[in-house]
This record gives structure tokens, C-alpha cells and sequence, in this order.
């Protein structure tokens, strides 16, 4: 339960030279890499659903509340990312406020979360690419589409066999060779790529706006069914509950804040600069989207956006859609990718990793060897394992960092009320409370194997604490010598 003091950590922070992360990021590069991760392929999907099943047009005030409940941890992270400004976001915050074993735990499931998140997301971009390709008449050989343990019937009924998912591997190799070249380069790149990304969603809007429908706002709350959460009010508190994990990722903007140039102004003006601008995106693509179709036209429908689409002139945005989600699921590997290796920097570090995983590239000053080995691992699971095994990408280890980092800004500010906050989560205790009740009410709503999924990884996660992390913990070696 030893806890690392404020003091020690801000040192940490003040650092600078050979050995250390170069600081080449500011509040619009942390706002494009919220924006890059917040913004992907849920969007075009998860708004369909919700209001097809639960929201109806109101699925517009499911994207408010959502936000809100986003916004509650999302200020208690400016809070701690203004006062603490390191590496590894929770896990860094969680080691000051509730000790090592804590921050163990959710740096070690922040890392699954990165891990599977990457590697599903690779799996999906893989099958939008074929997808794009043949629209011009590219066809990829379907063994190099595919994982070894699937198959699939070809026109003429012949079965083929899998042999690995290539583009799947290659995209997060050429992810992964751009982030070692240096964060600023990774930043550049992910700046262009959400430009392209918000740029369709932004010519959605303003394309589908002139072609709305009023009557299928009618009615825009529909009258409930009879069951709790199909419409009615319910309906729009289950819509904010569908499209809440569209938000989730700003969390990685404070995994940055040791690259980052005066984190004290920057760090906060990211993680809510890219929360709002997402919030206001979202909100207008649900109100075109549902005025452009009925919302029970998305009923059991895979591509909602397309469904819309079809009732304007403009067939030639069904594409656009497309390439608008590989560019966002391009974006968001690049942000996970991003994401882990610094968590991993950061537990390195504290010695409860080996040193591997924070030694700096001579020149670029970027985490190489981890970035790499990460690489490998992502990229085999990436191509050799089916999607349906790794899962779609789920959010129970973020929403349990945020449970920690609104519980840790309440027992910071009464084990250090006078510490220098650049930044102060305003209506405390209110919104750390609220935050944390938010948090658990979504973790519990999730489906029982993701909790066995989580408590596996963790079990291993103990085992690798107990057996490495604890011996050769920097803090615990000098909390010894200064008992000696």
C-alpha cells in the first residue's frame, strides 16, 4: 500500500534531457488525439441501434446525458493530469492517492484493455479494407484475410481455409514504426487522419441536413412499450447507456501528459476540449441521421448510416462512410498503440516491469523496444486469432480507472487540500461521486464474461506482482534503504 507523494511524482514531471520523453504535444494535438480515439466505427453503428431499439429520434438526448456522465470523470482527470503531470494517467494517479497494489491493478488492466482494443480494432479495419477494395474491383486472396481457424464458401461452394489476417498485421506494423519515430511525428499523423475522419461526418451533416424529413421526428420521445428501457424516457437513459462507450477514450489523452508542453494549461483544455467537441458531433450526426430515415428503418439493420443515406441523392457517401471508418479505426489503433506503450513506460519505470519497456530509441526518444514487442504480440493475435475470440473491444478496465481516479481526487483533496491545483474539478465531492456511481452503474450492466475475462487477466496480473513487480519496485527499495 506504499504511495508515491506528490512531490516525488511532480520531480518525476520536471525532468528533462537523455533518458526522458520529449515533451512536443499541445492543447490542439491533445484535443486530435481524444477527438482520434473518441470518434470510430461505433459512431456509425451504435446511434442506429440505440435509436432503433431504446431512443427513437431522442437518441440525440442519449448522446447529452451520455456526455455528462462522461464529464464528471473527464474533470476529475484535468484535476489530477494539471497537478500530476506523468506518464501513465490512472496508474500514475491511483499510485498516489491509493498505493502500489492499486495501481498495479489498473495499469495492468489498462494494458489489456489497450492490447485487445488494438488488436480487435486491426481484425475490423482488415475486413473494412476488403470491403473499400472491392468497390474498385481489388480482391485480397481470402486466405490472407483470415485467421488459420476460420473458412470461408467461396461462389462456387469450395471451402477455404484461413492462413493469417495480413492487413490486419501490417497496419499495426506500419502504426506501431510510426510511433517510434517520435510522438510529434505520431501527433502530425493523427491530426490528418481525424481532419479526414471529421471531415465525413462533418459533410454528412451538412449534405443529409437539406434532405430531413420533420415528420420522422414525430413522435420524438415514442410511447414506451410496457418494458423498461424500449422507449419512453427509460428508452433515452438505455440509449445513453448504449452510445456511452462511443466516448470512451479521452482517458488516453492523460496517458500523453510527460509529452506534453506546458501540461498544466494543455492537459485539461485536451481531455475536455476533445469530450466537447465530440459531444457536439455526435449530437448533430444523431439528428441527421434520424430525420434523414425513421428510426424503425434501423431496426436489424448492419449498416444504419447506409439506411439514411439511401434518401438522399448522394450514393457516392456510402463509400465515404466507409473510408471514413478505416480512417477512424486507423486513428484509434494509433492512439491504443499509443496509450499502452506508456503505461508500460510508466510501470517500468517504478521497476514493477522490466527495463525493457522503458528504454528510450537514442534519437527519437520514444519507448522503441517496448513499442516493438508490443507490436509482435498485438500483431500474432492480431492475425492469427479470430474476432470472435479476442472479443469486441470492452470497457470495464477504463470504467474501473475512472471509478479510481474520481475515488482518488476525493481522498486527495482530504489528505492534500492545499496542493497546488492548476485545475480544480469544480462541485466537489458532488461530480467524483456522481462520476463513480455513473462508472459502476455501466460496469454492472455488462455482460458476465467480460467480468471472467477481467478477473482472469488480473489473477495473472497478481502473479506476475507478487512474483516480479513487488522484489524490484523502486519505491518499495527506497522506502527500505531509508528505514536502514
Amino acid at each position: 500500500m506504499l504511495k508515491k507523494s506528490l512531490e516525488l511524482l511532480k520531480q518525476e514531471a520536471a525532468q528533462s534531457g537523455a533518458g526522458t520523453l520529449k515533451r512536443s504535444l499541445g492543447a490542439i494535438n491533445l484535443v486530435a488525439i481524444g477527438v482520434g480515439v473518441i470518434i470510430g466505427a461505433g459512431l456509425f453503428s451504435l446511434t442506429g441501434i440505440a435509436a432503433a431499439n431504446n431512443a427513437g429520434p431522442a437518441v440525440t438526448l442519449s448522446f447529452i446525458i451520455a456526455a455528462v456522465g462522461c464529464a464528471f470523470s473527464a474533470l476529475c482527470y484535468a484535476e489530477f493530469a494539471s497537478m500530476v503531470p506523468v506518464s501513465g494517467s490512472a496508474y500514475t494517479y491511483a499510485y498516489a492517492t491509493l498505493g502500489e497494489l492499486f495501481a498495479w491493478i489498473i495499469g495492468w488492466d489498462l494494458v489489456l484493455e489497450y492490447s485487445v482494443g488494438a488488436a480487435t480494432v486491426g481484425i475490423s479495419w482488415s475486413q473494412y479494407l476488403v470491403k473499400f477494395l472491392e468497390k474498385f474491383n481489388i480482391h485480397i486472396p481470402p486466405q490472407l484475410v483470415q485467421s488459420p481457424f476460420e473458412s470461408v464458401t467461396m461462389q462456387d461452394g469450395s471451402i477455404v481455409s484461413g492462413i493469417i489476417n495480413l492487413p490486419a498485421v501490417l497496419i499495426i506494423g506500419l502504426i506501431t514504426s510510426i510511433i517510434i519515430r517520435g510522438t510529434k511525428g505520431s501527433a502530425i499523423f493523427n491530426v490528418i487522419v481525424v481532419a479526414l475522419k471529421v471531415g465525413v461526418v462533418i459533410v454528412f451533416i451538412a449534405l443529409g441536413w437539406q434532405y430531413i424529413d420533420p415528420a420522422n421526428y414525430q413522435p420524438y420521445i415514442p410511447n414506451n412499450t410496457g418494458t423498461f428501457g424500449e422507449f419512453g424516457w427509460s428508452g433515452v437513459l438505455r440509449g445513453a447507456g448504449v452510445v456511452f462507450f462511443v466516448f470512451i477514450g479521452f482517458d488516453i489523452v492523460a496517458t500523453m501528459a510527460q509529452e506534453t508542453k506546458n501540461p498544466q494549461r494543455n492537459m485539461p483544455i485536451g481531455i475536455l476540449g476533445s469530450l466537447i467537441v465530440c459531444t457536439i458531433l455526435f449530437i448533430l450526426f444523431g439528428y441527421v441521421m434520424t430525420g434523414l430515415a425513421h428510426y424503425t428503418e434501423f431496426k436489424n439493420s448492419a449498416a444504419p448510416v447506409a439506411v439514411a443515406i439511401a434518401n438522399t441523392p448522394y450514393e457516392w457517401l456510402g463509400t465515404a462512410i466507409i473510408l471514413a471508418i478505416l480512417i477512424g479505426y486507423t486513428s484509434v489503433i494509433l492512439v491504443d498503440l499509443l496509450g499502452q506503450s506508456r503505461v508500460f513506460y510508466s510501470m517500468s519505470k517504478d521497476g514493477l516491469l522490466p527495463q525493457v519497456f522503458s528504454k528510450l530509441h537514442p534519437k527519437f526518444q520514444t519507448p522503441s523496444k517496448s513499442n516493438l514487442v508490443l507490436c509482435v504480440f498485438i500483431s500474432l493475435f492480431a492475425g492469427l486469432v479470430p474476432i470472435s475470440i479476442v472479443g469486441e473491444m470492452t470497457s470495464i478496465g477504463t470504467l474501473l480507472a475512472f471509478v479510481m481516479v474520481c475515488l482518488g481526487i476525493l481522498i486527495l483533496r482530504k489528505q492534500q487540500p492545499n496542493a497546488k491545483r492548476p485545475f480544480r474539478t469544480p462541485f466537489v465531492p458532488l461530480v467524483p461521486i456522481l462520476g463513480i456511481v455513473t462508472c459502476l452503474v455501466m460496469m454492472f450492466s455488462l455482460p458476465l464474461d467480460t467480468w471472467i475475462r477481467l478477473f482472469v487477466w488480473l489473477a495473472i496480473g497478481f502473479a506476475i506482482y507478487f512474483g516480479y513487480g513487488k522484489k524490484h519496485s523502486k519505491l518499495r527499495k527506497s522506502q527500505f534503504e531509508n528505514e536502514e
